[in-house]
């Protein structure tokens, strides 16, 4: 049976090509949703203009599709709430040099 935290953890492996953070530290998931063996991702890109979010989004299906209790994996691109650099984790924000 598929788990939230192990969702998570599959997603922290997943990266904005454009900035050195993983998808979830960098803010841009906005909610999982598990039903049965199908998954459902709902996140946005930094902007509208982000070329990189079918391949980000194509990365994502493709990882939890390894999963060995997934077999339906769907990336929603939202763009409610917009992101902004205040959705960046503590940890995130450390490593990007923006706190100490």
């Amino acid at each position: 049976m598929l788990q939230e935290a192990e969702i998570y953890e599959v997603l922290r492996d997943c990266y904005d090509p454009e900035i050195p953070l993983n998808v979830v530290d960098l803010g841009l998931i906005y909610g999982v949703e598990l039903s049965g063996d199908a998954v459902t991702v709902k996140m946005t890109l930094t902007g509208p203009g982000c070329s990189m979010g079918s391949m980000i989004a194509t990365t994502i299906e493709d990882r939890l599709l390894g999963i060995p209790d997934c077999n339906r994996a769907t990336v929603e691109i939202v763009w409610e709430p917009p992101w902004s650099p205040e959705r960046i984790s503590a940890a995130g924000r450390k490593r990007l040099g923006l706190e100490e």
